[in-house]
């Protein structure tokens, strides 16, 4: 697995999304380039579907949701719905239970100043489903809180919670 740079990400705020608002429903894309290694993050009220390629379906679409009293950063993989066979679904779901680590090492870094108004948000869990109509690659994961992203990025925090 590649490590997350930072000078690859690029951040995109889709108005009337900024660094403080929304936080209910608050949604996320991240696509990347295989020929450069840039990953590029969008964060708005909607997904960001001018930068997904549909025929290839690679992106992070996560979002901000209120659950049992708290909020969850829930995501989503799409694997395959029947546009990819068995066998592709299987490679899709080894390289995105790969790739989800930086992935979400560049979503919430990417949204760090967000964290800084929001600080009660870094312990929120995250889980990340991974969507597919074969059983064996329709599965849902917890992947840790985004404070434990972010000290990955940028070493200890100094946000008091």
């Amino acid at each position: 697995m590649e490590m997350f740079s930072p000078s690859k990400l690029h951040v995109c705020y889709l108005p009337p999304a900024t660094a403080f608002r929304p936080v209910e429903r608050r949604k996320y894309t991240l696509t990347h380039s295989d020929e450069t290694g840039e990953l590029f993050l969008s964060i708005g009220h909607d997904h960001d579907l001018s930068t997904v390629n549909l025929n290839v379906r690679d992106e992070l679409a996560a979002e901000w949701l209120p659950q049992l009293g708290q909020y969850v950063l829930a995501g989503k993989f799409h694997i395959s719905n029947g546009d990819f066979d068995q066998q592709y679904a299987h490679a899709r779901y080894l390289i995105f239970q790969r790739e989800a680590d930086r992935a979400l090492s560049a979503l919430i870094y990417g949204d760090r100043e967000f964290f800084s108004h929001y600080p009660w948000l870094l312990d929120s869990p995250i889980y990340i489903h991974f969507e597919s109509v074969y059983p064996e690659f329709h599965k849902m994961f917890y992947y840790g809180t985004p404070r434990q992203y972010l000290q990955k990025a940028v070493g200890p925090l100094t946000v008091n919670t």
